[in-house]
């Protein structure tokens, strides 16, 4: 017996986290609607809850497909506004991600969105994942993609939350517990090895950009823009700091790991053990081959998005 039958089985989609591999989840979701599969239930970490949320929203991901293929992610870094008076709060405070996060998805609460949507955040006090459903879905998504130690904690129903991935890299278990029948897992949570890491060279490939995301596009650019001045400060501070400990730095090897590459890796080992538990739940499981991409490669996009598809179409002949 199918379950697209009338009294088919409730199925629910649980996104994992990843940073640029996650953008493999906009395949993921072509190829969903292309089989026709329906969806009842999203279940989002980080990326994946930043993904799922647009889905969820606007039934499918063509929108946030041609932002991610033309935006100039060099300009990303404008984004991240330093905490410097507040330094070990974190050092981003998230605002300017936060107003991102809104051109993307609009000031949209969970109760609007056409699919519902399970946002995971870790709650810092007690080290406990917890579950957003309502409220702001952009404060959620905030929430979820907050990196420890980079961005500050958000306050959220008097809790302080950061990356939903601590603590549930790739939420199956929330779908079960919601009554979901048949659980289908995007999971982009690889091991990470510092042996395996590289510099990547390849440029970005723009892409078409359809009418309907351009006013979106145009919204990203003013945003980037806008910090343009306190940009400029914070990278004459830097080249200010950096003549000074040019000299003292330079016994350490060139090729050790940066802070933010230390603590990626520390996270995603950990993510990768609780994610290898979790999958065990789910039904039927989508492993886009995106192991190449670095955590910070969202340049990549493409090649991520190919690789969500491919995967997604490849494994979905068998839900039937």
């Amino acid at each position: 017996m199918s379950i697209f039958n009338h009294k088919r089985k409730k199925i629910g989609l649980a996104l994992g986290s990843g940073a640029a591999r996650g953008l493999a989840h906009i395949g993921v979701f072509e190829a969903i609607n292309q089989a026709k599969v329906p969806i009842d239930m999203i279940s989002g970490s980080s990326i994946g809850a930043l993904i799922g949320a647009y889905y969820a929203k606007n039934l499918n991901v063509d929108g946030i497909k041609d932002i991610t293929l033309s935006l100039d992610f060099a300009n990303l870094i404008k984004l991240l506004d330093p905490n410097f008076l507040l330094f070990f709060k974190g050092v981003i405070s998230g605002k300017k991600v936060e107003k991102l996060l809104e051109i993307i998805l609009g000031d949209i609460d969970f109760k609007d969105l056409k699919i519902p949507l399970l946002v995971t955040a870790t709650d810092i006090t007690t080290g406990e994942g917890l579950i957003i459903d309502q409220g702001s879905v952009v404060k959620a998504v905030r929430a979820s993609i907050s990196i420890p130690a980079f961005f500050t904690p958000v306050k959220l129903n008097n809790k302080f939350l950061i990356d939903g991935g601590i603590a549930n890299p790739i939420p199956v278990n929330v779908l079960r517990k919601k009554g979901m029948d048949y659980i289908i897992a995007s999971n982009v949570v690889k091991q990470y090895t510092m042996k395996n890491r590289q510099k990547n060279t390849v440029k970005q490939v723009k892409s078409q950009v359809s009418s309907g995301s351009e006013k979106i596009r145009e919204q990203i650019s003013r945003l980037f823009q806008e910090n343009d001045p306190v940009f400029q400060r914070i990278s004459k501070l830097i080249n200010s700091l950096r003549k000074i400990t040019l000299n003292r730095v330079s016994s350490i090897d060139k090729n050790t790991p940066s802070i933010f590459e230390t603590v990626i890796a520390a996270i995603y080992s950990m993510e990768y053990q609780i994610a290898r538990l979790q999958l065990k739940n789910a039904d039927l499981i989508i492993s886009p081959e995106v192991d190449s991409l670095g955590s910070l490669e969202f340049f990549r996009a493409q090649e991520a998005v190919t690789a969500g598809y491919k995967k997604g179409l490849e494994v979905l002949k068998k839900i039937k």
